[in-house]
């Protein structure tokens, strides 16, 4: 007879095959969330700052409910490093320039190497620059001279006369040798050339003489530039801040005298300033130009363009002490536009290269728009007549004293024509 099962045997084997809860991992799950949530806690940095391994928290300033919170963003600057040769630009046409000349362009083939040989060896690929300019002449005959302004005509009736029996100057030539010069020295910089305006900025100059009276008269014809300097504390004691901070403006002009008055020139506390400015950095060039300038204006009064008439010639003609006709610091002189005549001085000295600039009182006589930065006339219709060697003594200017030796000096030219007359100057000065 066969042994039967332990029916609780087997109940028990059934009990043990059950599935028990998982209290372990459920335990060990909820301490792993604890924990990350600990770490990504503020505890963790806060038990670090009180054992000494972070630094402390600094607390909030309050802004104030009326001020705006502003928020600082870092700029990065990079630095740039320019490229070692000069790069085109992607799209770039050299065939016009904003200057106002061309760029002419064509292409010269040699026989060469092999291409290996070639591409590496200097000058088997290259370009040519050169400037290619037309010099002008100057107008020397009557209807060249009076091309650019027909009222001449009448204005100046002895002038015809004394054209025909002048001639050119030699200032001419050397004037533009002088611009020759200096578009080679820049040849390689395309943004420091002369521009085709100011390259073509003189029509003539001539070297005239009235036949009677032998009266000499250097005459040019040009456009006009704006010369905005000069200043007097006799005249002028105060200037606005945009003129005595101004590192541009130059408190002096060519033409000058001795101090009159005791009130200090109003730039001298902004060129203190740029002395203070030069010793703190150790320029000594900066510092030694900065006293000269100061001691000079504590000597000297001088032109102040916004208010006196005068006009610009180049230094080297001005210093020219040989040519009898060359114009001198102080000489009288008269400007024509159109159908007016206005008297003035030769009051300060220009650059080499340019000639036709007046002050500012005269430029805005002829266009009231007129700044320093823009011209009353572009084209050269302006006349210049200049009396070489009739400076008066050196002083402050007086307005009507100029207008009658400028009328006295017309007069021994042949006169003014019927229906013209000198340009009678205000005294415009604050207070005067």
């Amino acid at each position: 007879m066969s042994q039967q099962p332990d029916p609780y045997a087997l109940e028990g084997v059934k009990n043990r095959q059950k599935k028990s809860f998982p209290w372990f991992t459920l335990l060990l799950g909820l301490g792993l969330l604890g924990a990350v949530a600990v770490i990504f806690s503020p505890y963790p940095e806060k038990v670090r700052r009180k054992v000494g391994l972070a630094p402390a928290k600094q607390k909030a300033v309050p802004t104030p409910a009326s001020e705006p919170k502003v928020v600082i963003q870092k700029e990065v600057v990079e630095k740039r490093v320019p490229p070692r040769y000069y790069t085109i630009k992607k799209g770039t046409d050299v065939a016009k320039t904003s200057s106002g000349f061309d760029f002419k362009s064509g292409i010269e083939e040699r026989a060469g190497r092999l291409a290996s040989d070639e591409r590496t060896a200097d000058g088997s690929y290259e370009a040519y620059y050169t400037i290619a300019v037309n010099r002008p002449e100057a107008a020397k005959h009557f209807d060249e001279v009076t091309s650019v302004n027909p009222e001449l005509v009448k204005m100046l009736p002895d002038l015809k006369t004394m054209v025909e029996k002048g001639r050119v100057s030699e200032f001419f030539d050397k004037f533009y040798t002088y611009k020759k010069n200096r578009l080679q020295s820049r040849a390689h910089r395309l943004d420091r050339l002369l521009t085709k305006h100011n390259y073509y900025d003189c029509q003539t100059m001539l070297e005239l003489e009235h036949p009677e009276t032998q009266q000499k008269l250097f005459l040019f014809q040009a456009d006009m530039d704006v010369v905005a300097d000069g200043s007097d504390g006799d005249r002028l004691p105060t200037m606005p801040t945009s003129i005595t901070e101004s590192t541009h403006y130059q408190p002096s002009t060519s033409y000058g005298w001795d101090k009159t008055g005791d009130v200090e020139n109003p730039l001298i506390p902004g060129w203190r300033k740029r002395l203070a400015e030069a010793r703190a950095a150790g320029d000594a060039a900066a510092e030694q130009r900065a006293v000269a300038r100061i001691e000079d204006m504590k000597k000297r009064s001088f032109l102040i363009a916004e208010y006196d008439p005068f006009i610009v010639i180049p230094v080297w003609v001005y210093q020219d002490r040989v040519n009898p006709w060359g114009p001198n610091m102080g000489d009288y002189a008269a400007v024509i536009y159109k159908n007016r005549i206005y008297p003035a001085i030769v009051g300060d000295g220009g650059p080499n290269f340019k000639i036709g600039e007046a002050s500012l009182r005269i430029a805005k006589e002829l266009n009231d728009k007129s700044t320093p930065y823009y011209r009353p006339v572009s084209d050269v219709s302006v006349t210049y007549l200049v009396f070489p060697r009739s400076s008066g003594k050196w002083q402050a200017p007086n307005y009507d004293d100029w207008r009658n030796e400028v009328e006295k000096l017309i007069g021994k030219i042949g006169g003014l024509g019927e229906g013209y007359e000198l340009h009678r100057w205000e005294n415009t000065l604050p207070g005067q």
